[in-house]
């Protein structure tokens, strides 16, 4: 993972908007990143590279919606959060209101334990390719 080099504007952009979330969530109880992970469907440790400050990961726009309901952002917050992320991401920020921007229906697919670790981590993540690319052809305009 590549560290956000000193000097450059669109890093210390996105490191800015990636502090207002840490610090937002440092503020919220225990098992907030979890829910959090669950809600965007991905794993805590997505949840850590999108929040530390000191890492290029950007927080994709299709979550920040999830983000703001779950982890209740006031409405400064919010608007700050909102002005940080449009600096670093010209014209990707979501508009409307929160609540018009609620995250969609959330299905839980149960799968048995497998006894490879890694062999549980590819189905969960086939499965969310599969539900990625449906979800994506649905959403095509006819």
């Amino acid at each position: 993972m590549a560290a956000i080099a000193e000097g450059s504007d669109g890093d210390a952009a996105i490191a800015a908007y990636k502090r207002l979330l840490k610090d937002c969530l440092d503020r919220r109880p225990s098992g907030t990143r979890q829910r959090l992970a669950a809600a965007l469907g991905t794993h805590k440790s997505f949840i850590s590279q999108i929040t530390n400050p000191n890492y290029r990961v950007p927080l994709p726009a299709q979550h920040v919606p999830a983000i703001f309901q779950i982890c209740h952002f006031s409405p400064e917050e919010r608007d700050a959060f909102i002005a940080a992320y449009e600096k670093a991401h010209p014209g990707q920020a979501p508009s409307g209101t929160p609540e018009s921007q609620a995250p969609g229906l959330s299905v839980t697919i149960e799968v048995p334990r497998f006894a490879d670790p890694a062999r549980q981590a590819e189905v969960a993540e086939a499965i969310r390719d599969v539900a990625a690319r449906i979800i994506a052809l649905a959403k095509k305009e006819r």
